[in-house]
């Protein structure tokens, strides 16, 4: 689908990758995982990303997640790939890659992690790679997964670029008023947030990019409907209680209590690859009693 479809996404699923108790990709899992998904209005994916456990899945088994949620979609919302790394050489290889594989409304790119650049260079990446393919770019910044995090002043710099077409911020609603207000009117922003969901697409904001989507994208449905029919106090109850199921799920790193809760509900995503390991039975139980409250 094309990037006017993604326009029309409000809530975008940072889809998990199911594996095997052996560690390989479960791709027999994906059909039902991604038709619950659909049923219950996630509107766009994003594909190996930080909750597909990107870091751990090889070059070869992203393309074929690629080619696989693709055929299960059959265009039916827009996808993301995850294109991004640490290095900017095989992040603008993997874009162009992208771009010749074709089906994508557009590549997330990370912040930059490790290195930790400075603003120039955080800058300059994204100049880099939105320069050398014709995918369109999304930022993704999450400095409390890559310590360097890009300003407001620098993502603003960033939404300038006529290939750089949408954010994905994790930094809070401060930032993402100032990006509303200040970038271009066709400029993207999403909350990578799933608690100040809510805030974001009140303040303008397009939608979420979203983890709890997995287990509750009709209450984001409903949320941001009453939003856009004006009933902030309808809107505001939803979020009063969807937050104690997002802490739940982010009670220990992401995604493994996603995953606990995916597997309570029969989707066998399976485990998690190391050095993410699953949560404790302790874990998964006190989890799954506020998912299922």
């Amino acid at each position: 689908m094309s990037l006017e479809d993604l326009r029309n996404a409000r809530i975008i699923t940072a889809l998990v990758t199911p594996f095997h108790e052996d560690g390989s990709i479960n791709f027999k899992a994906l059909p039902k995982l991604i038709e619950h998904l659909l049923t219950h209005h996630t509107e766009g994916l994003i594909l190996a990303g930080t909750t597909g456990e990107s870091p751990t899945l090889t070059h070869e088994e992203e393309l074929q997640l690629f080619a696989e949620v693709q055929r299960i979609v059959d265009g039916r919302v827009p996808l993301i790939a995850g294109i991004g790394t640490n290095d900017t050489r095989d992040s603008i290889a993997f874009a162009r890659e992208v771009a010749a594989f074709g089906g994508f409304a557009a590549g997330l790119a990370v912040t930059p992690y490790y290195n930790k650049p400075t603003q120039e260079g955080l800058y300059q990446h994204y100049k880099a790679i939105a320069d050398a393919s014709s995918l369109p770019i999304m930022v993704y910044n999450v400095p409390g997964r890559t310590v360097a995090g890009l300003t407001v002043e620098t993502s603003l710099r960033l939404a300038q670029h006529p290939n750089i077409i949408a954010i994905k911020d994790c930094t809070g609603v401060a930032t993402i008023s100032h990006l509303v207000e200040n970038a271009p009117e066709d400029f993207l922003v999403y909350t990578g947030e799933d608690g100040e969901a809510f805030h974001a697409k009140a303040l303008g904001a397009q939608g979420v990019i979203s983890v709890a989507a997995h287990t509750n994208g009709d209450d984001f449905y409903a949320m941001f409907d009453a939003l856009d029919k004006g009933d902030v106090l309808e809107a505001a109850a939803i979020q009063r209680k969807l937050l104690p199921k997002v802490d739940a799920l982010f009670s220990t790193t992401s995604p493994a209590p996603l995953k606990a809760v995916l597997n309570h509900q029969g989707f066998e995503v399976g485990p998690l690859r190391l050095p993410l390991v699953a949560c404790t039975e302790e874990e998964a139980k006190a989890i799954i009693a506020v998912m299922e409250k």
